[in-house]
């Protein structure tokens, strides 16, 4: 019991602070800093590029040879929490706007080269404390909590890009409370760690490691999972960093920074409500048949947001989507813990994060953001031009579905 109110506990502060900063820093890159919708979706792509490799050559590399995951996860946090806090500093300097845009995605980058550490501790911890068949229930109330987190910290975020609506919007970036605040949840979250045990293989799996008893690891079925995971994740996030430039803008749904915070929120809504049911559901069904209809839940949200201008059915896309998202991350979990052998846990968990980290950003890059403004420069409305990007993302989920089929088929001739 402790150690799971030590994950939960960091775990609630970290979607605080994800929903605070992260879910309105797109807005103020586009709409006060001016940049274009693909310069926007760089601030994840690049960091996310950072992180991925740091993980999987350095932090993975290292938390396999020392079997370290709490020591990671720490200093990971302590060091993105200061560089928050200087990144405000940092993105003030310049004179110009876009200028200041740039400071931001850069110091990010540099920021998630260290943050990183915490992202691969993070993942090997869960698969390290919990045994096969009960970390998919544990994903799922973890993403569940983290929902309760994610929801205050967007009405929080809300609240405080334009000062509950007295000031201009991007005041709660410009001025610095976002970005102190963010990092302040950093350095706090490290405090809940300490109930956890540090991590690393138990004496047993070493054994079963040496002697052969462990899974065997094959390699074309857990790299055509990834590919499955890389399409499901690109699909699904590619959007993430569009859809509030979407909702907000003043030809289409126009809604204030206070309704947007309502409407995300049914994301975590339904994140917290799947969540509380994702164990009983990959017990009764299964991981694989659990992650084929969330990815297909996913594709009927990204649909209706990009078929229908109506406010009620972009309140069930945004609810769809939360629950596709905790479904699809607890089952894959699930599996990939399974695929992987417990001595490199570190080293190909860094693989599948990757799946997930680098959707945000080079999902967005290659796919939401190119699509949108190339639309736009051939003279599509603006607001069309985005729900083109949202079905072209429902069509990459779903390709990703079909090669789930495949892996399944794979899987079936090896046993």
């Amino acid at each position: 019991m402790k150690r799971f109110i030590g994950i939960s506990s960091f775990q609630i502060l970290a979607m605080f602070r994800r929903g605070l900063f992260f879910s309105y820093l797109t807005i103020y890159l586009r709409h006060y800093l001016g940049l274009s919708v693909t310069a926007t979706t760089l601030f994840t792509t690049l960091p996310m590029i950072v992180n991925v490799l740091a993980q999987r050559y350095a932090w993975g590399v290292l938390s396999d040879r020392l079997q370290k995951r709490r020591l990671l996860i720490v200093w990971g946090e302590l060091i993105a929490g200061a560089g928050t806090i200087l990144l405000f500093y940092a993105h003030r300097l310049p004179g110009e706007a876009t200028t200041s845009g740039w400071v931001i995605i850069t110091g990010l980058a540099m920021i998630e080269m260290f943050w990183s550490m915490s992202n691969i501790g993070w993942s090997a911890l869960i698969a390290d404390v919990y045994h096969q068949g009960e970390r998919s229930r544990i994903m799922g109330r973890l993403e569940s909590i983290g929902g309760l987190g994610r929801v205050v910290g967007i009405l929080c975020g809300g609240l405080l890009y334009d000062r509950m609506g007295t000031a201009y919007a991007g005041w709660g970036f410009y001025e610095g409370s976002l970005f102190w605040i963010a990092g302040l949840i950093m350095f706090i979250s490290i405090f809940p760690m300490f109930l956890v045990p540090e991590g690393g293989i138990s004496a047993t799996e070493k054994i079963d490691s040496l002697s052969g008893h462990s899974p065997s690891f094959v390699p074309a079925i857990f790299f055509t999972f990834l590919l499955a995971m890389a399409l499901i994740h690109f699909g699904r996030n590619a959007v993430t960093i569009i859809i509030p430039q979407y909702l907000s803008l003043s030809a289409g749904p126009a809604l204030s920074p206070l309704s947007l915070s309502h409407v995300i929120n049914l994301r975590s809504a339904g994140l917290i409500l799947a969540g509380l049911a994702t164990g009983r559901l990959c017990r009764r069904i299964g991981e694989r048949v659990t992650l084929v209809m969330a990815s297909g839940i996913a594709v009927l949200a990204l649909a209706l947001m990009g078929i229908f201008v109506n406010i009620p059915l972009i309140c069930l896309s945004s609810f769809l989507m939360g629950i596709s998202e905790v479904l699809v991350i607890a089952a894959s979990y699930e599996l990939a813990a399974a695929y992987i052998p417990p001595e490199k846990r570190g080293t190909y968990f860094a693989l599948f994060n990757a799946t997930l980290f680098l959707s945000w950003g080079i999902g967005a890059t290659l796919i939401a953001g190119p699509v949108t403004d190339g639309l736009m420069a051939i003279g599509t409305p603006e607001s069309a031009a985005y729900m083109a990007a949202f079905i072209a993302c429902a069509a990459v989920v779903l390709a990703g579905t079909l090669v789930l089929s495949v892996l399944f088929r794979m899987e079936k001739k090896q046993e």
